[in-house]
């Protein structure tokens, strides 16, 4: 049985920059009732208040869920009726202005300039830099359509490689690049994470859509975690049901 199961957001439990379906608010309330949970992304508090937070049913034992903003660098727990932080990381001034530098030169030397954006491209989210190549608030079926197989961020990610030595530079969601400092990737966020909660990694389990060399869920199977990949947040419905059914049945066989 593991005591711990770890998602990715977008891709995963909703759909980009999403709220979580009434099913998927349900379905962790249930896992929540046999184990931790805890939401691992990319996006900073305010997107998580929005797409994870306010999205549970008053049943759902908050008391378990782990919310970790910006790639596991900043840290909520729920306790006294509220969210809080627990810590969070963030880079200085002139790491900043170095990053947004960097996005400039290699989106002018890739040429992946889209024909229509909506909303800002480059978010500041204090500990981490993210680029979302249609904008924050491009609509889902324009982000599905412009790199499903990931290929043109592979281009913009190798040049910021070459710009950016000595920071984590991962894709995530359908539109996204995510900059972190060095090292910090989803299984930092997830060593942090059992630091926090005294759960040892080999009883949690990760799941999420961008599990494999490049994506930003990947260093979750690399750290030796037992993961699951899944296509789309309703295949992780199905996930969490199997997983749901185990545990309980983990139980009465005690």
């Amino acid at each position: 049985m593991k005591q711990l199961i770890a998602f990715d957001l977008d891709g995963t439990l909703a759909e980009s920059k999403q709220p979580l379906g009434e099913a998927m608010g349900e379905a962790l309330a249930d896992l929540l009732g046999v184990a931790h949970v805890a939401v691992i992304s990319g996006g900073d508090w305010p997107q998580f208040e929005k797409q994870v937070a306010s999205r549970l049913p008053a049943h759902a034992d908050r008391s378990r869920l782990w919310l970790m903003p910006t790639t596991g660098t900043k840290l909520y727990v729920y306790a006294d009726g509220d969210w809080s932080p627990v810590y969070a990381e963030l880079f200085d001034a002139a790491q900043k202005a170095a990053i947004l530098k960097a996005f400039d030169a290699a989106l002018e030397a890739t040429g992946f300039v889209p024909e229509q954006t909506w909303g800002e491209r480059i978010e500041d989210r204090g500990s981490q830099i993210t680029f979302s190549a249609l904008g924050q608030q491009a609509p889902i079926h324009a982000k599905e359509g412009w790199d499903p197989d990931f290929a043109k961020r592979r281009i913009i990610q190798a040049d910021l490689q070459q710009r950016l030595p000595g920071l984590s530079i991962n894709m995530g969601g359908a539109t996204s690049i995510d900059v972190t400092r060095e090292g910090v990737d989803k299984a930092y966020g997830l060593k942090k994470l059992r630091d926090a909660s005294s759960i040892a990694l080999d009883a949690m389990m990760f799941i999420g859509d961008a599990i494999f060399p490049g994506g930003n869920d990947y260093p979750a199977q690399q750290l030796g975690l037992d993961t699951v990949r899944v296509r789309d947040p309703q295949e992780t419905l199905a996930v969490i049901a199997a997983i749901v059914a185990c545990q309980k049945q983990g139980v009465r066989a005690r």
